[in-house]
Formats: structure tokens, C-alpha cells, sequence
């Protein structure tokens, strides 16, 4: 009997050695490289010869460009999110952790859906029993839901020929395998091979198909880098397990804009939308405490606010410690050497720490103000004026840089009840908003003193 070949493949390219290495010699990326058995070359005609084209060559002037049609999900955190709502042809990647919550939003989507469209939700994680349970404790009418328990490629290629649906679910891209490889489910070659054939499915027939992926301990898309070049959007649960509110970003989108940001909260009957976000960020205290200090922040087209809370405690170790959580780590470190060397407020002997409440994760620089705010605040044990709100990106030379859409998160702490605010002075609004005096700043010191 012939001894197996092994190959090793990247997780992030795809690119194949015959030995392993630490470092892709495709990619130059580190410790991607993983074992697989080596494909036997397909027998007759090439697979991929389905997707050569005899389209003429033609001008971009004289390609008809007209709007793509959306179908709404019945759900507008969800549509959010999309860019408006599902597009016909349209391939969608969503990951998160397990038990976040993926199964049971595509089971409420569909349930929508199927009032309007033939949807088909292919599982290959669940048997039939068990998404019927969950469709009744979710009390969905799932009377005009098509199911399919396989993971089989080429059937569900067939299934989906002859059933020909608007709308296809397939739960998880995982879990499905082609016959023709050799290799596991869930390897490296068998999700490059099953995304790209229902890929091609989608774009050839017009169904609009929703993978589920599943995520690494490091939170990326397990399974190689090329499947999210490969779909037209890419969605990330966020959100932990043990809270009940769950985000849903865009990470990419060939059909509408990128970091939009749609928030749930899970219930006994599935996912509720949350029309108050900002809310959910904000925390509840009889009095204002030291530390605290609240931030506007922009999730795509939505402004949210957030409460940044800092802790600061001597320190009992040669080297300070310094955590943050939802904001990041290195950028703590460049803002306590800013406040340090422009405004006079040393940290060399205390404890660091800062959260954003809530989970959310902020990535903009236009949390920096607020940082220093309430790392200040927490230092001197003196509270921020109660309903102000800070925004602002620091420099090294500690000068208050502008953010975008200034005046859109100061209307929407108005809308809120806040009443001051500690601003950029770029982005000080020309005509007064009604309610809420601006306090506009040039550099740190300057938002320093202010705060007494």
C-alpha cells in the first residue's frame, strides 16, 4: 500500500510546502503552516472550468450601471449591518464564538424571509430534530422553511438545483466536504474548495447564500485567510457569552459601507434589537464617581456613548501594571507618556487600568481625550461635571486633533440629555446647540484644567 502524502498548507494564503517551515515562504507570515494530505490531480475535465467566460470584451461606459436591489431581512439591526439588506447573488461570511447567537439570528432572518421568498437552511451541525426545537422555543412560523441536514457538497449542490431558492443558509462551511478530496472536513483545501463551488453556485443562479463560520481562540475565521477574500461580506459576532447583548460588525462589504455596527440583546425568544444603544455602554450610578468619563464614539453611520472608566492604584511591583480592555493596549502606554510630559501628571507609580463598559470595543483615536480625562479624574479622585461628554484624538505633541462627524455626536449627547462637552476646538460648532455649552480645547493641559 502507497504511503500518504502530506503537504503542508497556509491559513493565511493557501500556499503549499512539501515541509513544514515556521514561516509561509508565500506569505512570510508565522507558524500558519499546517499538516493536510496531499489531492490527487481530478480526473478529465478540470472542476474550475465552470468559471472560464466567453463575455465579450467591453467598455466601462457601456456596462449598464443600475442600483442593486435589496431584499430587507424583516430585521433592521440586521439590514444595518448588510448595507440595507441582502442582495441577490450576494455571499455573506458571518463568525463568532459558539453559542453566540449566528444560528439563531439566520433562523429568525429566514423565518422572515420565507413569508416572501423560498429560503433553504442547510445544517450540518444540527440534525433536523434539534433546529425544529429551536424554531418552536423561538416561536417562529416555519411552515414555508425548506431544511436540509447534510454535508455532503455535492448533494446540496443538487438539492439546491432543484429546489432553486432565493435565500440559502449553510450552517457551518465547517462542517461541509467535496468527494472529491481526500481530506477532513474543516481542513485547509476542503473550505477553500466547498466556499469557492457555492460561491460560484451563488453567483451563477442569483441565490443569495449566508456561510457560518467558526472562529479560532484568537477571534479570526478559522480555516484559510483566502475564504474571506472570497465572499462579498463579512460579518464578526461580537459580544460575551455570559452578557445577553450581542454586537454584529462588518468587516466587509462589497455592497455597503464597512464598521457598521448592529446591537442585540438575546432573549428567551431569540434576538431582540436594540433601539437605544447607547444605553447599553452607559453605566447606572446614584452619583458621580471618580475615574468615569463619557465618550462619543462612531460606529460607521451611528454615533454611540460609551462610558470609559479608569482605576489607578499604587503600585506594589517594581513595574506598573497597565490593562485595558476594549481599547488599545499600546496606545494606553503613548497617552500616560503625553499627559506625563504636557501636562505635569505622572503615572511611573500606579496601576493602570481601563475598560470600556459594556464589551464594546473602540478602535478610533477619538477615544484618547476621554482616557486621559478619566485616568485624571481617577488620580485626583475628583469626579467629571455631571452630563458631560468628551471626544478628541491626542497627539505626541499633545495638541486635541479633530474627529469626524463632530456635530453628529454632539447632537446625539444632546438628544441624550448631556449638557457640557469637552471637544477638539476644530470641531467646535459654528451655530450653538440648543441645551449644551461646548467647551472647545487645543491641547491636554488645557482639557486638564478644565476638569477643576
Amino acid at each position: 500500500m502507497a504511503k500518504t502524502k502530506t503537504i503542508y498548507s497556509c491559513t493565511e494564503c493557501g500556499g503549499q510546502v512539501s515541509k513544514w517551515q515556521g514561516q509561509c515562504p508565500h506569505c512570510t507570515a508565522w507558524n500558519t503552516l499546517v499538516e493536510s494530505i496531499a489531492e490527487s490531480a481530478p480526473s478529465g475535465k478540470n472542476r474550475y472550468s465552470a468559471l472560464t467566460t466567453t463575455g465579450k470584451v467591453q467598455t466601462l461606459a457601456e456596462v449598464d450601471a443600475e442600483e442593486v436591489p435589496r431584499t430587507p431581512t424583516g430585521i433592521v439591526e440586521f439590514d444595518r449591518v448588510l448595507g440595507g439588506g441582502l442582495v441577490s447573488g450576494g455571499v455573506v461570511l458571518i463568525g463568532g464564538d459558539p453559542g453566540i447567537g449566528k444560528s439563531t439570528l439566520l433562523l429568525q432572518t429566514l423565518a422572515h424571509l420565507s413569508t416572501q421568498q423560498k429560503v433553504l437552511y442547510v445544517s450540518g451541525e444540527e440534525s433536523a430534530q434539534q433546529i425544529a426545537l429551536r424554531a418552536k422555543r423561538l416561536m417562529l412560523d416555519a411552515r414555508q422553511m425548506h431544511l436540509l441536514a447534510e454535508i455532503q457538497l455535492e448533494k446540496i449542490q443538487v438539492v439546491i438545483a432543484q429546489e432553486k431558492p432565493d435565500v440559502v443558509v449553510i450552517d457551518s462551511i465547517q462542517t461541509v466536504y467535496s468527494e472529491q478530496l481526500t481530506s477532513a472536513p474543516g481542513s485547509v483545501a476542503q473550505v477553500r474548495e466547498c466556499a469557492a463551488q457555492l460561491t460560484r453556485v451563488a453567483k451563477s443562479s442569483a441565490v443569495t447564500m449566508i456561510l457560518v463560520g467558526h472562529v479560532t481562540k484568537e477571534g479570526a475565521l478559522a480555516g484559510p485567510r483566502v475564504l474571506e477574500h472570497i465572499v462579498d461580506t463579512v460579518l464578526y459576532f461580537e459580544g460575551d457569552t455570559h452578557s445577553s447583548f450581542r454586537l454584529i460588525r462588518a468587516f466587509k462589504n462589497r455592497f455597503g459601507a464597512v464598521n457598521e455596527l448592529g446591537v442585540f440583546a438575546m432573549t428567551e425568544k431569540g434576538l431582540r434589537e436594540v433601539s437605544n444603544p447607547s444605553a447599553l455602554f452607559l453605566s447606572q450610578h446614584g452619583a458621580q464617581v471618580p475615574g468615569s468619563c463619557v465618550m462619543v464614539t462612531q460606529e460607521g453611520t451611528r454615533p454611540l456613548l460609551v462610558e470609559i472608566q479608569a482605576l489607578l492604584d499604587e503600585a506594589h511591583a517594581p513595574n506598573p501594571r497597565r490593562l485595558s480592555l476594549g481599547l488599545e493596549q499600546n496606545r494606553l502606554a503613548m497617552l500616560l507618556a503625553v499627559l506625563h510630559r504636557h501636562a505635569g501628571i505622572a503615572c511611573f507609580d500606579q496601576d493602570v487600568f481601563i475598560n470600556a463598559v459594556g464589551g464594546v470595543k473602540i478602535t478610533e483615536p477619538g477615544a484618547d481625550l476621554a482616557v486621559l480625562l478619566a485616568i485624571v479624574s481617577s488620580l485626583r479622585n475628583k469626579p467629571l461635571p455631571e452630563k458631560m461628554v468628551v471626544f478628541g484624538e491626542v497627539g505626541l505633541a499633545g495638541e486635541v486633533r479633530p474627529v469626524q462627524r463632530g456635530q453628529e455626536r454632539l447632537k446625539e449627547a444632546a438628544k441624550l440629555g448631556f449638557t457640557h462637552a469637552i471637544i477638539p476646538k476644530a470641531n467646535a460648532p459654528k451655530q450653538k446647540i440648543v441645551g449644551m455649552e461646548i467647551i472647545a480645547v487645543e491641547r491636554v493641559e488645557d482639557a486638564v484644567a478644565k476638569m477643576r
